[in-house]
């Protein structure tokens, strides 16, 4: 059966769509010399130039702006992918799980340690389920369920990190953080659901991430999440009004 909003499941599937994220994320971290961006030392350094950067890391420094924005560009495919109802974008997304914690971590949220390995069980549970099948189902009682659950435990582990680990402790930034993770379980566990109210999460959780971000100067993060924010609307139109891909 043809799709009832056929422009919507264009753009959705569109691959040129997914080009023009890949190269705008690259595009504003290269303009912005992001990729000189490194870990040295117990702090992050900027304005590296790029012929040292091989020397600094054969003294120990981590190359953050160029993991940074490779993890990006992959998380970006990632939902992408899952939009277009693409198994392939769970996978993706287990694997950038990890290097996003990491960054995330070095970015000074240290409660990091103990929230992106929860995130990387319920991607990796959404994986599974979809690999059996999984359909677009319509909102009922346990997605309002869901998205109060992560958020009650959203908070706890933030706090709970930041009391165990330090790193950034200012109020704002814990209050931020914690709203995105907590945004971020419900979201993934409807996703591993299909949900489609799904993607009317994630535009909350790109809001906030998008503030989040700016707090922190990620500069690649910060691109893509506002090209998310409109893939998000995009996305939970379609799958709202064409359904299942198949």
């Amino acid at each position: 059966m043809s799709a009832l909003r056929p422009i919507l499941r264009q753009l959705v599937q569109s691959k040129y769509l997914d080009l023009f994220g890949a190269l705008l994320i690259f595009g504003v971290c290269y303009h912005r010399s992001f990729h000189q961006t490194i870990f040295f030392q117990g702090e992050i350094q900027y304005g590296i130039p790029f012929k040292e950067l091989w020397t600094y890391a054969q003294q120990g420094a981590f190359p953050l702006g160029i993991f940074s924005t490779v993890g990006a560009i992959f998380s970006l495919l990632s939902t992408r992918l899952v939009g277009k109802q693409n198994n392939w974008g769970n996978f993706i997304g287990i694997l950038t799980t990890i290097n996003s914690g990491a960054i995330d971590f070095l970015f000074g949220n240290a409660s990091a340690i103990i929230t992106y390995p929860l995130t990387f069980l319920i991607v990796t549970f959404a994986f599974t389920k979809w690999k059996k099948g999984e359909l677009i189902r319509k909102r009922d009682t346990n997605y309002y369920i869901i998205i109060a659950t992560g958020l009650v435990i959203g908070f706890a582990l933030v706090y709970l990190g930041a009391y165990l680990f330090g790193g950034r402790t200012g109020n704002t930034f814990l209050i931020v953080v914690s709203l995105t993770f907590g945004l971020s379980l419900g979201a993934n566990f409807c996703n591993a659901l299909k949900y489609e109210e799904t993607w009317l999460s994630w535009i909350i959780y790109n809001i906030v991430q998008l503030t989040k971000n700016t707090m922190q100067m990620n500069i690649a993060n910060v691109v893509k999440y506002i090209f998310y924010l409109v893939n998000a609307f995009i996305t939970l139109f379609d799958w709202k009004l064409n359904g299942n891909k198949t």
